[in-house]
């Protein structure tokens, strides 16, 4: 099948690809001249394992190709997805510029009967608007089809060759059959295409991802309790985890959610139900206890050195909002390592792919960044663990111990041994722990 995918950013750059690996002739459009360019010399924009590889074999094969011109893609292709962004307005609401703009050009550019796929994640109700939008537009038979995606950063390759599920929302049958046809090769082994109406595929995306959020705010709040009465978090983790009904998915403590998709999605779910009447307090709540948990952590470093952190040198392992990727929105480390350096605090940050997406985000003199994790730690007063990636989780304590000036760790991600370290002779600050 002839497919575009207009955005080349986290989504429809992996999109793209992985349908195109499967036999497809997909053309992937972005405004961005310089990305394009790049790609089409194997320079990834974004850092996800497997991805540059998929892309470079599929470039060969003349399946996938990168161009700027939107108006040419969708005339020879029977499927264009829209993969751009949809920020938070200050308000809270939705942002759909970019997706308005996207469909706009589509709809001067369709040629024939096209299904165009709304990827981005969007309001309930904006298939509804943009087809008004193409019509007004153009005479020539159309579909909007609300396919969200369920890629997680890091892993987001195999999510989408190996799904849980697709959601495939549509009230036409000829646009729901070209839909199962492009994701038959994904669902050959009993993983399904769940169809149902544009608005419930809509509110299924951001249904998904403010309820993982709120495992994860709900598990940050009982470690927090656990400190006070001498619980351990780890514990009450492993007596949940193993009940049936709870799972053990997004319940581990720590600093809390970032990236692109779950605080975007949850203010983004509070604001659409304050507009329809409803207070949405459970998510609300999500919300407020992810901000207040960052800030919590601050509390633990005050605590032991006071509310001026001038002549301290803190190193910090982990940048990125989660492993595996070198996105860095809405990381936790964003909010830690600014109040470190309001506080008068020198940082020396490492971090194995986010280390230049960090020094596109923090301007200050007053942080500096190692080649290595180990060399961060040279001169430092203590480390701090913000991002669990592999490489951080059997470190060499004796050297740690050796370089630090002071054997301090405080650990956002519970990765150590607790017992262990004190063995060592560390300081060691977890959270949900006593």
């Amino acid at each position: 099948m002839k497919i575009t995918i207009v955005g080349t950013g986290y989504v429809g750059l992996v999109v793209g690809t992985c349908l195109a690996d499967m036999g497809n002739d997909v053309i992937c459009i972005d405004n961005d001249e310089e990305k394009i360019a790049k790609l089409n010399q194997l320079i990834m924009p974004i850092y996800e394992p497997g991805l540059k590889e998929l892309v470079k074999t599929n470039i060969k094969e003349e399946r996938l190709t990168f161009s700027c011109d939107i108006e040419n893609a969708v005339k020879v292709s029977d499927v264009c997805f829209i993969a751009v962004g949809t920020p938070l307005k200050d308000d809270g609401s939705v942002d759909l510029e970019q997706v308005e703009k996207v469909v706009e050009k589509i709809a001067k550019s369709i040629n024939g009967y096209k299904v165009i796929v709304d990827k981005s994640t969007v309001p309930v109700g904006t298939a509804e608007k943009l087809t008004e939008k193409i019509k007004s537009y153009t005479n020539q038979p159309f579909d909007i089809v609300s396919n969200p995606e369920f890629l997680k950063q890091g892993n987001a390759v195999e999510d989408f060759l190996k799904p849980d599920r697709i959601i495939v929302g549509s009230n036409s049958q000829r646009a729901i059959a070209i839909m199962q046809e492009i994701y038959s090769p994904f669902v050959r082994t009993g993983n399904r295409v769940v169809v149902m109406d544009v608005k419930s595929a809509e509110m299924t995306k951001y249904a998904a991802n403010s309820f993982l959020a709120t495992k994860i705010s709900f598990m940050n709040e009982i470690a927090n309790l656990c400190e006070k009465v001498g619980a351990d978090i780890e514990n009450v983790r492993v007596g949940i985890s193993t009940d049936s009904r709870i799972g053990n998915k997004f319940l581990f403590s720590g600093l809390g959610y970032g990236g692109s998709c779950f605080p975007k999605d949850v203010k983004a779910l509070v604001k659409l139900g304050y507009e329809n009447g409803c207070k949405m307090s459970v998510v609300k709540a999500t919300d407020e206890v992810n901000v207040n948990q960052r800030e919590l952590f601050i509390k633990k470093i005050t605590d032991k050195y006071g509310k001026d952190l001038s002549g301290l040198t803190f190193a910090v392992w982990g940048l990125a909002f989660k492993p595996k990727t070198n996105d860095m929105r809405e990381a936790p480390s964003i909010t830690i390592i600014n109040r470190l350096i309001e506080l008068g605090a020198n940082v020396q940050a490492y971090d194995p792919r986010a280390i230049e997406t960090a020094k596109n985000i923090f301007k200050s003199e007053k942080i500096t960044y190692g080649s290595s994790s180990y060399s961060v730690l040279k001169n430092a007063d203590c480390m701090l663990l913000l991002t669990e990636w592999n490489e951080f989780r059997i470190p060499d304590f004796k050297k740690i111990k050796e370089l630090l000036k002071t054997p301090v760790i405080f650990d956002g991600r519970n990765q150590y041994n607790a017992q262990a370290l004190k063995d060592l002779g560390f300081e060691y600050y977890q959270i949900g722990k006593c």
